[in-house]
């Protein structure tokens, strides 16, 4: 497409990986893909996201980047943009890796807060680094996070603080346009403020979407006029639902036989081998579900129903109020915050260790 469209620069807001140790294949795809953007010459910005490491990904950064490719990992170099520049002058490019609050707080002269006051302070490095800049420059920034407004799906990590995930769309005034990472629809909040989503489809909440990327056109006063082009798909996705026999004899199911399929069986017993008698007719059965039909007079409500798109900590206040008959006080709910938070963050931690 870079070649085709002659596009200018490529911007890639975030989770180049899908986890903080990617697997050799992944790399090796990561580095035939620098070598290629290399040589068409064309300037490319990346920034970690919250499934990267930001230590690894960012090792060779200074070296790379004679190459024309930005790898923007460091919380510090907010401010310090990707200088490019088009027919109409000027355009700054910043890359806002995702900034952890416990992480980056201090970096950022913080005593407390949460996502939006880490997106804050690093928004206004970027505006008092903008406002040092020639008139007419144009300021794009690249950033990480969960803006309000935004459609999640059930693949991306959960990254809550102190049970706030969002920051609002008002973090980025002041630049003509974001291109942001994290959420998994491709998604506009706002004409400059735009999620391009992911390539592929990471869970089966996502069989709905369709996968984009935005080619952004930046006119000269800083407005922008944005198109979707499709990513190729290696194979769809389908969800199927019903008895096992129902659904190995169905012909409506024919256009699904060669998709991902997430199959849920309704039947009252729960039949012998169920995948492998799937997997005859549906070869990429990837996940099989069981939610056997309630009898006459029986109402059944599976757990995960019961706690679907519940935060851990309401689970876990839940589950006290059940088993001893009345929730946590404010001390108490405080407590399973925190250790919510501390896990997390160990997790975090535990990412950018050297094994």
């Amino acid at each position: 497409m870079v070649e085709a469209r002659r596009v200018e620069a490529v911007l890639v807001a975030g989770d180049v990986y899908d986890r903080a140790l990617p697997g050799l294949e992944a790399v090796a795809l990561f580095d035939d893909v620098l070598h290629r953007l290399a040589d068409l010459g064309v300037p490319t910005v990346f920034i970690s996201g919250n499934h990267d490491s930001a230590r690894r990904l960012g090792v060779g950064a200074g070296l790379i980047e004679r190459a024309g490719i930005h790898l923007r990992t460091d919380p510090d170099g907010c401010a310090a943009p990707v200088l490019l520049a088009d027919e109409h002058g000027p355009v700054a490019v910043y890359g806002l890796p995702y900034l952890e609050p416990a992480l980056t707080r201090e970096r950022f002269g913080l005593e407390a807060g949460g996502h939006t006051e880490v997106l804050r302070a690093a928004m206004a490095r970027v505006t008092a680094d903008l406002a040092e800049r020639p008139a007419g420059t144009r300021a794009v920034v690249l950033a990480h996070a969960f803006v309000t407004g935004g459609e999640p799906s059930d693949s991306e990590r959960d990254i809550t603080v102190g049970g706030v995930a969002s920051v609002p769309a008002s973090v980025f005034d002041g630049v003509h346009y974001a291109a942001l990472g994290h959420l998994h629809g491709c998604q506009t909040l706002a004409p400059h403020l735009r999620y391009s989503g992911s390539p592929l489809a990471y869970s089966f909440s996502e069989t709905d979407h369709r996968k984009t990327m935005w080619l952004v056109d930046l006119a000269a006063d800083g407005s922008v006029e944005a198109e979707r082009i499709d990513c190729p798909q290696p194979r769809p996705l389908a969800r199927i639902r019903g008895r096992l026999a129902e659904l190995l004899a169905d012909e409506r199911l024919a256009v699904h036989e060669q998709a991902w399929v997430q199959a849920t069986l309704t039947d009252p017993v729960r039949p012998a081998n169920p995948m492998e008698e799937l997997r005859r007719r549906f070869p990429h059965t990837l996940q099989l579900l069981f939610e056997p039909e309630p009898t006459p007079g029986e109402e059944r409500v599976s757990y995960a129903d019961r706690v679907s798109g519940r935060a851990d900590s309401e689970i876990a206040e839940g589950f006290v109020r059940h088993v001893r008959g009345g929730g946590p006080d404010e001390l108490e709910q405080g407590w399973l915050r925190e250790a919510f938070e501390a896990v997390r963050l160990a997790d975090e931690r535990a990412r950018e260790l050297p094994r």
